[in-house]
């Protein structure tokens, strides 16, 4: 990137630590963020998945950087504590965490979600949305002058989305759990904070199918007539987790170009 363009939040972040959770390449929101906070003045830990996305995380840390990597699946219920454990030993304290996890069965996604199946249903819900909790937990602990927090969501946690399915559902509670959070946390002077990107061309995007039909339909809809860059929702986060978001706790930002504010098309849209 070139000086103009980190300039919106150049030294936002300077002298604070975090944990970028969820980096699977680089076109990945978290990857996006991660990015956003470097050029901000942050230093960055990352934690990691066994494998393929395990060595993709690892070498786009080590391109800006970071030395700081840790394995963890939220899935295994003692991961997050000893991810937080290993972070806690070299730094001591952390300012920030970005969550940027979701998964759930894509065939599940592909039918209807009145078949969504038990098991699916009980692993999206930990992967996609309790671990979330999980990590606000451990996180404050490590937070003892307060800090920051923020995952990701995404519209269809209020309106219906075609092949969203449990993945909706789950956002909403992921959702709900953030103001919760907010409120538990909030007296250690710890925000916690929603981030809702409009449709975006990333892996996870890519589970939805019929995803460049939705990407397109978006881009028509929302009033800039476009959807999101990575940067700019890089640069939300940096604002959400920097002290120019200080009063902001509980709250869901939309970074979708304006869409979930249309109700409809316009009208030649519809000739």
């Amino acid at each position: 990137m070139t000086k103009a363009e980190t300039k919106t939040t150049n030294g936002l972040m300077a002298g604070k630590r975090g944990v970028i959770m969820g980096v699977a390449n680089n076109h990945s929101i978290a990857w996006g963020i991660a990015e956003a906070l470097h050029n901000a003045g942050a230093e960055l830990a990352f934690s990691y998945q066994a494998g393929p996305l395990g060595r993709r995380a690892t070498s786009l840390g080590e391109s800006i950087g970071a030395d700081l990597f840790v394995e963890c699946s939220v899935e295994k219920p003692d991961d997050v504590k000893n991810m937080f454990a290993e972070v806690k030993k070299k730094w001591g304290t952390i300012d920030f965490v970005v969550h940027a996890l979701a998964f759930s069965d894509r065939n599940e996604l592909n039918g209807q979600y009145v078949d969504t199946t038990r098991d699916n249903f009980t692993n999206t819900m930990v992967i996609s949305c309790f671990s979330f909790t999980e990590v606000a937990k451990c996180a404050a602990q490590m937070m003892p002058e307060g800090g920051s927090m923020i995952t990701l969501s995404y519209s269809g946690s209020t309106r219906v989305v075609p092949r969203y399915n449990v993945m909706g559902v789950a956002k909403a509670a992921l959702e709900a759990s953030v103001r919760y959070l907010a409120a538990d946390l909030g007296p250690k002077g710890i925000r916690v904070n929603t981030l809702s990107p409009g449709p975006m061309r990333t892996m996870a995007g890519a589970a939805i199918a019929d995803g460049r039909q939705i990407f397109k339909y978006m881009e028509k809809l929302s009033p800039l007539e476009r959807n999101p860059t990575l940067k700019e929702v890089g640069d939300s986060a940096v604002f959400l987790l920097s002290d120019a978001g200080g009063a902001i706790t509980g709250q869901n930002l939309m970074v979708d170009c304006g869409v979930t504010s249309i109700a409809m098309p316009k009208i030649e849209n519809l000739e």
